[in-house]
């Protein structure tokens, strides 16, 4: 994790937490995060199962050229990285797991713009799971929310524990908090799907997981 916005989210959502998996949804309040609002998203289930957008911020929306609420989430990559992206999401909702992963988005006319995504739990029940996330700009070429990205792809992605990644990065003070997961079975036990990998980067990444 990256960039400053990410890492305010995050510590956001962590304050609000406490002790427990995730923070409820109710909790969330606008004006604490006023600043990051165009940046941010929430995702809920749908009644097939599938994480869908609820709200996207303004900038969002420009960037993909058109109102993300009601998109799934995982329209938003191309190839088997919508598959990764769909599961990612259930992972947040199912586990109560922290996901971060950085990804290319081009134009239509194949210009290139990198980005970090952060996608946090957050207790809806049973019948109602919700996401919290972000998408940051890694950088801002002159283009960007005037010419829509048609085309992501996935270039590294981590599944974060943060009581065993305690934290993350340099020039930030570290946090200790409790893990995020159940340990009966462990995040990427659940996504990786073997056969299906293929290399970014120093990862492998399989259709709905990783390995180093």
């Amino acid at each position: 994790m990256r960039q400053d916005g990410s890492v305010t989210l995050f510590q956001y959502w962590d304050r609000l937490r406490g002790n427990r998996p995730a923070p409820k949804r109710t909790e969330v309040e606008p004006a604490d995060i006023k600043m990051l609002l165009a940046d941010t998203f929430i995702l809920e289930k749908d009644a097939r199962g599938e994480a869908v957008f609820r709200l996207a911020g303004t900038r969002l929306c420009a960037i993909f050229g058109k109102e993300l609420k009601g998109f799934a989430f995982g329209s938003l990559w191309s190839g088997r990285d919508r598959s990764v992206a769909a599961k990612l999401a259930r992972s947040a909702f199912d586990a109560k797991s922290v996901v971060t992963f950085s990804f290319e988005g081009r134009t239509q006319s194949g210009e290139p713009a990198n980005f970090e995504l952060l996608l946090l739990p957050l207790d809806g029940g049973v019948e109602s799971p919700r996401a919290l996330g972000s998408i940051i700009a890694c950088d801002k070429p002159f283009w960007l929310g005037t010419e829509p990205v048609v085309d992501c792809r996935i270039s590294s992605l981590r599944l974060i524990d943060p009581d065993r990644d305690p934290v993350f990065l340099k020039n930030r003070p570290a946090m200790a908090v409790p893990p995020l997961a159940p340990e009966r079975r462990s995040i990427t036990d659940s996504l990786i799907e073997p056969g299906q990998g293929r290399r970014f980067r120093h990862l492998v990444v399989f259709e709905g997981g990783r390995t180093d």
